[in-house]
């Protein structure tokens, strides 16, 4: 993707706007839900104090059990996958040029990176199911020997290269979302894409799926991470013996029903690699918000009611993507040290960051609902009308085609008021999750209640200064 993109800039292509780039000024008491969630925060953590100290393994132990079922369509759904992914990629090229009528773009930056997103957060991991690699692979496995695709030894990684990969690629994701002049233009988008999955379903051929899975394929990571706060949970079954991979487990697995966090009870502590990309996650998600205020782009000397387009702002949007997530990553380090010295932990800073980070996840997963709520309930809309007619040949695939689009969802003043509590609530929500789920995580690093208490009162403030960032990013004033 990065060489795709970098080939794109020498390209002559219009400026686009990006599909969810619409300003929408809500002019609501902020001062009244920006207290009431840092006083919501404030309450959960003092709640949590005060409870027994086993409260939280006892309340995330709880499952009710659903049913079961195996992985025998797993392969066939992810090459339904690659189909419909290869046709949204030929509509990218050969389709309409205009962002909100061709479905490559509204399916990539609405459907997968909002819609899907949500579906992670609520039921588990779908994408380990509706990826598009899954299923080539496993038919390449196949055709041209399983033992020398599948256990490919002497190509694994090594340790130390953690998801570093997945790290390098996320940001070069996100910065042609936010910072490229044209994003949404389809057939730059396509180039992008198509380049990515091969060179993606080339790494996994050299490295095998699993290893380049959890350690390079992006979304594959960051969708796994959001999947640990999901309500469904689903029990995978033992490894085979005889060093089969994750893609040979047995068929079977029960799926539960669990409280949101119950699957970071027993979180391994991540490297440095992971917290830095889950830092990213909530990082770029923030800058985001913040890149199109008045208060990001006046001290640059930018009119926002005059903005001059996103090609003017490259070197700014670079640089404030950047900052945000060194400012982001040393204030979670900051609160980390503050923390383990007032309890007095004996643990490492890496181990207590390590596992204290997947406090990050709901964070990140509420912030990242509610910041595109709005483009999910507008351009979702334009999705469902275009996928009918891909390539704007007059089709009617779905009977979508002519739908009216329903833009007052989002519009006036009644709609802005409950979809402003709805993100609010959401954000609100995340946080105070977060505080369930470093309180239940600190208990394994400092068993004293004291110790623990403590331990998190950094944390919780930089959780409450958050939460008032993310609520003052979603009332301000922003261009579109």
């Amino acid at each position: 993707m990065p060489f795709a993109t970098s080939l794109a800039l020498l390209l002559p292509t219009p400026a686009f706007a990006h599909a969810s780039d619409r300003g929408h000024v809500l002019l609501l008491p902020t001062g009244y839900y920006v207290t009431g969630g840092a006083l919501a925060v404030v309450a959960s953590f003092l709640v949590l104090a005060l409870l027994p100290s086993d409260f939280p393994d006892r309340f995330w132990r709880r499952r009710l059990p659903l049913f079961a079922f195996g992985d025998g369509a797993r392969t066939v759904v992810s090459l339904i996958s690659f189909a419909g992914f290869a046709i949204l990629v030929a509509a990218g090229l050969f389709g309409s040029r205009d962002p909100l009528s061709n479905p490559l773009p509204l399916a990539i930056w609405t459907l997968l990176w909002v819609g899907l997103v949500l579906l992670q957060g609520l039921f588990g991991n779908l994408w380990s199911w509706l990826n598009p690699w899954y299923g080539p692979w496993r038919v390449v496995s196949r055709l041209f020997g399983k033992r020398k695709i599948v256990n490919r030894k002497t190509w694994r990684p090594p340790p130390w290269l953690g998801c570093w990969p997945a790290f390098v690629l996320f940001f070069a994701f996100a910065w042609f979302e936010l910072i490229d002049p044209a994003p949404d233009d389809p057939a730059r988008l396509a180039w992008a894409a198509g380049l990515y999955w091969l060179l993606s379903f080339a790494a996994m051929l050299v490295f095998g799926y699993r290893d380049w899975s959890r350690r390079g394929e992006f979304l594959t990571v960051f969708f796994a991470m959001v999947a640990r706060f999901a309500l469904l949970e689903r029990n995978e079954g033992k490894r085979n013996e005889g060093g089969r991979n994750e893609a040979e487990r047995n068929e079977g697995g029960r799926l539960n029903l669990c409280w949101p966090g119950a699957k970071l009870g027993n979180a391994a502590p991540l490297s440095l690699s992971g917290i830095a990309f889950l830092l990213l996650a909530l990082s770029s998600v923030s800058f985001d918000g913040l890149s199109k205020t008045f208060f990001w782009l006046g001290p640059f000397g930018i009119n926002p009611l005059e903005f001059p387009g996103r090609t003017a702002v490259i070197g700014i949007g670079s640089f404030g993507l950047v900052l945000t997530f060194v400012l982001l990553a040393a204030a979670f380090i900051l609160a980390i040290v503050l923390g383990q010295h007032l309890a007095g932990s004996p643990h490492s800073l890496s181990q207590a960051s390590g596992l204290l980070v997947w406090s990050i996840v709901p964070i990140a997963l509420a912030y990242h609902v509610a910041h595109y709520l709005t483009s999910l309930l507008i351009d979702g809309q334009y999705a469902v009308a275009a996928l009918s007619d891909p390539f704007a040949l007059g089709w009617n695939l779905f009977g979508t085609a002519d739908m009216q689009i329903e833009a007052g969802v989002a519009a006036g003043a009644g709609s802005a008021w409950w979809l402003w509590n709805i993100q609010a609530g959401v954000i609100i929500i995340g946080h105070m999750l977060a505080v369930l789920v470093a309180h239940g995580l600190a208990w394994r690093l400092h068993p004293r209640p004291a110790g623990a208490a403590l331990s998190q009162f950094p944390l919780t403030v930089l959780m409450i200064a958050y939460t008032v960032f993310g609520l003052w990013l979603l009332a301000t004033p922003s261009v579109g």
